[in-house]
């Protein structure tokens, strides 16, 4: 670690920049000695510095003005004041303002090299964290969102223009259409970016044991508490809580949510003392949320402040044209994470699954794409390496069928059967017309009228 650490010394005093030079110097360190204040101000503009010791009494600029200015624009660098007139007060001060540690001269080598070396450590662990921090940043900002579907476009954009703002958010959508993906784009596009993103499945846990996760509780409150736990709400604060599948808040939950968010308060369980949370809260849900509340399950003051602005997720079945595109992000992350060799999907395989329903959406498409790279025998996946559901045309539309829900529109199901059928014909017919109307058995006039009819350009 020494080796590369490069540590910035600014003091008046020639000789003591010469001795702390020399000592650091033997100890492994690059050091930069500087005996001008403002002339080290530029430098760090200028380079990478992960440490910077600095004299408090100097001409023109102070060390604590030099403190305030390093934590101004470069707050992960730590500093160390050094002084000759060292006080309880002064010390009190330049702490204040952010100062590592402080000195008082003269000082043993000992002392100063475990200060320095703390130092040293604080500023890589920053580092680590900005690293991991853009990691996440790339991984789940906006920009992940695979696809160039209409339907992807709208939600990527009610993204973007959502993320800058600390409004409620709730996301509808079927399970394994992305969800939790589309909540942490919303958190790391936001000012929140750098703090907590802490998410909670409302369904994993029972009513009892999801308000001590939630809220937290205080030693003695409840059976084998035996110290202060923090919940969640805590943890999250400064950032963002993501509850999916709120509808499973009991309803004393549900009050004790809505009052967090009207007033920014919570007690922990068995506790008396109010505490402030500053979080930002993103739901989810796959239910109706809206009958849920018509039918008294859901309360509507806790709906309506979770509902401030809704995103509605997409089916995969509802952006067919972005399959081919998630089929080679799914190569490329299952590839990875089990350093298994890529493979390629034919034409004929991508438009089977392009025509499959997917009740499981994503999470359904990511199992096949790793099921047929482990149990593919060649290099290129066909259809026959293809799950037999997704080969069987009759098992697919049966399986479509059992999706449906009761009670029904009769009319406008067999409408959208009917367009979902005239989408698979033109995937299969590779987007030729006349095979597709070949495909089911009507005239291509026919088809062109039902296409313009459906609103169908694409797949």
């Amino acid at each position: 670690m020494k080796e590369h650490a490069h540590i910035l010394i600014v003091d008046d005093e020639k000789n003591y920049l010469l001795v702390l030079q020399t000592l650091l110097e033997d100890e492994g360190y690059q050091v930069t000695a500087l005996n001008d204040p403002e002339t080290a101000l530029t430098f760090l503009q200028e380079s990478e510095v992960d440490v910077v010791v600095t004299d408090m009494k100097m001409p023109k600029i102070s060390g604590q003005e030099v403190l305030q200015r390093i934590k101004k624009s470069w707050p992960h660098i730590p500093v160390l004041i050094m002084t000759a007139f060292g006080s309880i007060e002064s010390a009190v001060e330049v702490m204040k303002y952010g100062a590592f540690d402080y000195i008082t001269k003269p000082f043993s080598n000992d002392e100063l090299l475990l200060s320095i070396n703390n130092a040293v450590e604080l500023s890589y662990a920053h580092q680590q964290y900005h690293i991991l921090q853009q990691e996440m940043e790339d991984r789940y900002g906006v920009h992940r969102l695979i696809g160039n579907s209409r339907a992807i476009r709208n939600v990527m954009t009610m993204v973007d223009r959502v993320a800058p703002i600390r409004s409620s958010v709730l996301l509808c959508g079927e399970n394994g259409t992305g969800k939790e993906l589309v909540a942490r784009a919303i958190h790391y596009g936001s000012p929140r970016k750098d703090k907590p993103f802490v998410s909670v499945n409302c369904m994993a846990l029972d009513s009892t044991s999801l308000e001590s996760e939630l809220f937290g509780y205080e030693e003695g409150s409840l059976a084998g508490a035996v110290a202060l736990r923090r919940g969640r709400i805590e943890q999250a604060d400064g950032g963002t809580l993501f509850l999916d599948e709120v509808t499973e808040l009991s309803q004393d939950l549900q009050v004790k949510l809505l009052r967090l968010l009207q007033d920014r308060v919570f007690e922990r369980i068995g506790g008396s003392e109010e505490i402030s949370a500053d979080i930002r809260l993103v739901a989810a849900t796959n239910k109706d949320l809206s009958r849920l509340v018509d039918e008294g399950k859901f309360r509507d003051d806790l709906y309506y402040r979770l509902n401030v602005v809704q995103i509605l997720l997409p089916p995969l079945r509802e952006r067919r044209e972005d399959i081919p595109l998630l089929v080679a992000h799914c190569v490329e992350k299952v590839s990875q994470d089990n350093g298994l060799p890529k493979k390629n999907f034919s034409t004929k395989a991508l438009n089977y699954l392009s025509a499959y329903e997917w009740p499981g959406n994503m999470r359904q498409l990511e199992n096949v794409v790793e099921s047929c790279l482990v149990l593919g025998p060649a290099q290129t996946i066909d259809v026959e390496d293809l799950p037999a559901e997704i080969q069987d045309e009759e098992a697919q539309f049966k399986s479509a069928v059992d999706l449906l829900p009761f009670p029904l529109d009769l009319g406008d199901t067999l409408e959208k059967i009917e367009a979902a059928l005239i989408r698979r014909a033109l995937v299969r017919a590779e987007l030729i017309q006349v095979k597709a109307a070949e495909y089911l058995g009507i005239s291509k006039s026919l088809l062109q009228y039902k296409l313009k009819k459906y609103g169908i350009t694409g797949h």
